[in-house]
């Protein structure tokens, strides 16, 4: 199966990255170094036969904090040249650090990607007026659009709602991952501002379509992504039912895939697949057998086939 995907973003600005986004794992050979030519092989796998829209790459999912800059602007360079005709490469460049996560989105536009996903800055628990600061400068330093990462659960800080208004302002920053799991907060924003949401949760992504989202960046989607676009399509279409029976079909497989970290089973279903994925970085470790075996059967709950 293949799709045509365009590499500009032709879908008008309320859906500047399209609908199906996935965040991609980074592929390492069985000695734990880069897997280049495996990243180009997953990419064009995600692309052409999950239907994804674009991909995001050095992203939690993509193991960023084990990556080096190098590492990093090497993957992108790879990936774009792979699939960078027919999908949005994305590059993760958010640290808790405004000059690194500079350098990053510097060299990430070199290396070919279309657009940044900036995470907000972890663990330093900065105010509202330094995440401000920080986007504003990110997004002044190339020519990329700008997807902000907001998900305090793991930053520690949320990006508030005023403050996305205000970010709102900056002709770059035109999209948000959205994993903070307050639809009442997105509705706010999506009322108020242009910006378009992205549901950064996989079981989430209906709910979020019905108070403005326009998609997803998907994790579960290394092996949903058909049936999720599907599901997209039709809350789109006026579908309702049908989107809402994809839903519940594919939920198993939206909140099973975080039984452990998503890096984790994803690459364990992507090698029982036979497609690119090898071994995790420490300090994440592999998935046991009895994960794989509960991955296989949360497949199976969603209709799928890990082999």
């Amino acid at each position: 199966m293949t799709h045509d995907h365009p590499a500009a973003p032709d879908r008008g600005p309320s859906r500047p990255f399209g609908r199906l986004i996935t965040a991609m794992v980074t592929p390492f050979t069985a000695d734990g170094s880069l897997d280049l030519d495996g990243a180009a092989r997953l990419a064009t796998h995600l692309v052409d036969e999950q239907g994804n829209d674009a991909l995001v790459l050095n992203g939690t999912t993509g193991e960023s904090p084990t990556t080096t800059d190098a590492e990093k602007e090497a993957l992108v360079r790879v990936v774009a040249e792979a699939v960078g005709d027919r999908a949005r490469i994305l590059a993760g460049v958010g640290t808790n650090d405004t000059r690194h996560t500079i350098e990053l989105a510097v060299s990430a536009e070199k290396a070919g990607a279309h657009g940044l996903l900036v995470v907000t800055p972890y663990y330093s628990k900065p105010p509202q007026s330094g995440l401000l600061r920080h986007f504003t400068a990110v997004a002044d330093a190339t020519g990329l659009p700008v997807m902000l990462y907001d998900i305090p659960h793991r930053a520690g800080t949320a990006i508030e709602t005023e403050t996305l208004v205000r970010l709102a302002e900056h002709g770059r920053i035109v999209a948000v991952k959205d994993a903070k799991g307050d639809l009442t907060a997105t509705s706010w924003v999506t009322s108020r501002t242009d910006l378009a949401f992205y549901s950064g949760e996989d079981a989430l992504t209906l709910p979020a379509l019905a108070v403005g989202a326009v998609g997803v960046v998907g994790t579960s989607t290394h092996f949903t992504g058909v049936g999720t676009r599907q599901m997209i399509e039709a809350y789109e279409a006026g579908d309702h039912a049908g989107a809402l029976a994809l839903h519940r079909r594919l939920l198993p497989l939206y909140t099973g895939i975080f039984r452990a970290q998503g890096v984790v089973l994803v690459k364990a279903g992507l090698a029982a697949k036979g497609l690119p994925a090898g071994p995790v970085r420490p300090p994440q470790v592999d998935a046991t057998a009895d994960e794989v075996a509960r991955l296989r059967a949360d497949c199976a709950a969603a209709g799928l086939d890990l082999s």
